[in-house]
């Protein structure tokens, strides 16, 4: 049984081409997945936040002190943000000519994006629903363009979406804190919470002609996995940190169904300190021995690192990649026997 690996999304660097190429070198061959490199140190507009807001068409964006807020027109910053896109849909396409296979873009989530930019009059538009969902009907169709575009560019890529949403379970419980710090949100209904994502998925994969594969990656406590599936996800995306009982026994009937999991073994919090082989491995196998789903797990499991690596110099975050590779092998004997 062969075991995938691939990164989270943020990569350190500010050199957009040299990373993309080290992507492919490290994670080219199946079924590893390479990714496009989110370079945050490149400066505004190179965040997850900004990443999205980048995609967004349907109304401007300024960057305010606070944060990005939604304006009559695009500022600067906004402009930039696009401009930054665009080159770097240029280079990819030059960096991948040749390379045919699994390629995966991470763009942050419609609820993250809600908790984070502010309305005209100030607060997050996570406090209006009709804001929110206007907010993400705009995310989604700037995704949709972006695939659309990523597969006329490059027609042999396999591509998988990931929608990163760190502050998805906290907006789920009502715990994302109003500007004012002295109260919180009002928390989002499951069936809305589910519905927008489901919305955000359907979107992007009518943009695409073929097989969109889909995953939710959260790297907060919390998250409940039945939500990722039920929206329509192929894959969760967890630290093994968070995968306790409870939410490895709901996770379960939907790895038997035939969704994926995507666990994140290799710590990043400590910066540049990374895992050996064996040690992934054992952090792997703790996880996904009592779960006894055997042969199941053929297919439907890769390994990534807990978070993105944008904190981390260029060659441990190298050596993370390749220590998660060597842990795959053997987890991957391991599941076999």
């Amino acid at each position: 049984m062969k075991v995938g690996v691939t990164g989270i999304g943020s990569w350190p660097g500010e050199d957009f081409a040299a990373a993309q190429r080290l992507l492919f070198g490290e994670l080219g061959d199946a079924p590893d997945v390479p990714h496009m490199a989110e370079l945050p140190s490149r400066g505004i507009g190179s965040d997850m936040i900004g990443r999205a807001a980048a995609l967004i068409d349907e109304f401007g964006l300024d960057l305010q002190p606070a944060g990005w807020r939604v304006t009559d027109a695009a500022g600067i910053d906004h402009r930039r943000a696009k401009a930054r896109w665009r080159e770097d849909l240029d280079l990819l396409e030059e960096t991948a000519q040749g390379y045919a296979g699994a390629f995966k873009l991470a763009v942050t989530g419609p609820w993250t994006l809600a908790a984070m930019i502010e309305r005209p009059r100030g607060d997050r538009m996570l406090a209006d629903h009709g804001a929110r969902r206007d907010l993400a009907g705009a995310l989604a169709e700037g995704i949709a363009a972006t695939l659309a575009e990523l597969q006329r560019r490059l027609p042999d890529l396999s591509l998988t979406l990931q929608l990163d949403e760190p502050l998805l379970p906290r907006v789920g419980a009502g715990r994302i804190r109003t500007a004012s710090g002295f109260s919180r949100f009002r928390s989002v209904e499951l069936p809305e919470l589910s519905g927008t994502l489901t919305s955000v998925v359907e979107t992007a994969r009518s943009a695409y002609e073929g097989t969109l594969t889909t995953a939710l990656h959260c790297c907060a406590a919390g998250l409940d996995p039945e939500l990722v599936l039920r929206a329509g996800f192929d894959a969760v995306s967890l630290p093994g940190e968070f995968l306790d009982t409870d939410t490895l026994d709901r996770l379960g009937p939907g790895i038997e169904a035939g969704h994926a999991l995507w666990l994140g073994i290799a710590p990043t919090h400590v910066l540049d300190q990374p895992l050996r082989p064996d040690r992934l491995a054992e952090r792997a196998l703790a996880i996904l021995r009592p779960l006894e789903l055997g042969s199941a797990w053929a297919g439907r499991l890769v390994l990534t690192p807990a978070c993105g690596l944008a904190g981390w110099t260029q060659r441990p975050a190298v050596a993370v990649l390749r220590n998660l590779r060597e842990a795959a092998a053997i987890v991957g004997d391991e599941l076999a026997r």
